[in-house]
Parts: C-alpha cells; structure tokens; sequence
C-alpha cells in the first residue's frame, strides 16, 4: 500500500514502521507524545490497526523531523497547525466557505504563520552554525598557509 492509497485496508503497526522507516518503538512513542493519534480501542491482546491517513502523517512527521532537525515539542508544534489548518480546510469544504470564510482564512494564515516561524528560526541557527564552519575553515586555512 503506498501513502497516496485511498483504500479502508487496515495495517499493523510493523507493516506501519516498514512503510515509513522507522520502528514500532517510535510509533508507539509519538502516540503516547500525542504527535500521532492512538487507534482506536483495541481489546487486550489484539494488534493496533492503522489507516492510510495514520501512515500518510506518520510519514511527514518523520519528513519534517529529518528536514528541519527539530525536537520533538517543535515537531509537536508544527503538527498541531498543520491538523488545525486539515481542520480549516474541512469546514471550509462543508460550508466555512459560506459562513466564516474570513474567520477561517485568519486562522489558517495565522497557523502557517507559526509554522513558517519555526522554519524561519531552525533556518536562521543552520546558517549561523554554517557562518561558524566557514570561519573555521578559513582559520585553519590560513594556520596551513603561514606554516608553508
């Protein structure tokens, strides 16, 4: 099953894991975290089933994560935007469009906001870290030079 599938077909979470990349022991963590949902109720010994949505957030939160190199509470952060602005996105289909549409549009511009802010922030330490090397380098650079 690919992530892009729209089929109810259920999968444990090792299937899960292999799909994206990571372990079970991850999974299980961003759910107790709060990143990912918990599947629904299960009876005690029965395997946790998940959708084809779980496997597709499942996977841009690893993207993100691996992307931006962010923590795991600033990984937190941008998903609950990003399922606020999923949230948006539905009521604009049922109907926001007609009610609120400027309540919705404000909200999901100030979502994005946040999470361009993130972005913005992470971007910002790279390239002070990339300043540092660079200096770095060059001082070394010129130590070899001297020393010729």
């Amino acid at each position: 099953m690919s992530a892009t599938d729209t089929t109810t077909e259920l999968l444990r979470i090792g299937e899960v894991a292999r799909l994206v990349e990571t372990t079970p022991r991850t999974i299980r963590y961003y759910e107790e975290i709060g990143l990912l949902p918990v599947p629904g109720e299960r009876e005690s010994g029965r395997h946790r089933l998940y959708t084809a949505a779980d496997v597709a957030r499942l996977r841009e939160l690893l993207r993100l994560r691996d992307l931006l190199g962010v923590s795991l509470e600033e990984l937190k952060e941008l998903a609950e935007a990003e399922s606020a602005r999923a949230a948006l996105r539905d009521e604009w289909r049922h109907g926001g469009e007609e009610m609120r549409p400027r309540e919705i549009l404000e909200e999901a511009i100030g979502h994005i906001g946040r999470q361009l802010e993130l972005v913005r922030r992470r971007r910002a330490q790279l390239e002070s870290l990339e300043e540092e090397l660079a200096a770095r380098r060059r001082q070394l650079r010129e130590r070899r030079r001297r020393l010729r």
